[in-house]
């Protein structure tokens, strides 16, 4: 599961192996305790969706998860077969990966952030502006980077005052552009 967004995204990933195609769910970044935790920074806008998750995959090895919880901005992540400070040492730095048809359902509003990449992008009076290409994180939001050829780049807050409407079947984004981004 990459992940989820509210028009505040994180970073996101889509794995494809095989026939398979895998989610980045989050990266470990350290150990916590001597019995095997693991200190996971959630590529989710909301790490609470990370303990609906059963399992997952870790260089292409399945882990089963034995409990997950909240830590400042941390989820702390108990793997069944890690169980001490040197097992859990060797997966430092690994990504944490989900088949996409064990990702977590989507609520209302919400989209995986690799649904909006190439999507085209109107402002209120229907005009095209471009299509998003890239996101930059800034911490407070996110940016959405759209480009449209022979025009400057432009760089759109993702923020419920920007963003009207996102529909992600039809591959379309309709935005306020707030005064002065044209000119950014």
């Amino acid at each position: 599961m990459d992940r989820l967004i509210e028009h505040a995204p994180r970073r996101a990933m889509l794995f494809v192996g095989g026939n398979m195609r895998y989610f980045d769910v989050g990266k470990i970044v350290n150990t916590h305790g001597v019995r095997g935790n693991l200190k996971v920074v959630s590529h989710s806008d909301d790490p609470d969706k990370f303990f609906g998750l059963e399992r997952v995959i870790i260089d292409g090895e399945d882990f089963e998860i034995e409990y997950a919880k909240s830590n400042k901005q941390f989820v702390l992540l108990k793997l069944k077969g890690i169980d001490d400070m040197n097992a859990a040492a060797q997966l430092k730095g690994k990504i944490l990966k989900v088949p996409e048809s064990k990702a977590l359902v989507l609520s209302e509003g919400e989209y995986y952030i690799r649904d909006i990449y190439d999507m085209e992008v109107f402002d209120t009076s229907g005009e095209l502006l471009g299509v998003i290409c890239d996101i930059i994180v800034t911490g407070a939001n996110d940016v959405y980077v759209v480009r449209k050829e022979g025009a400057r780049d432009l760089l759109i807050p993702a923020i419920k005052s920007c963003i009207l409407d996102v529909d992600v079947a039809g591959k379309r984004m309709t935005v306020k552009l707030l005064e002065g981004l044209r000119e950014l």
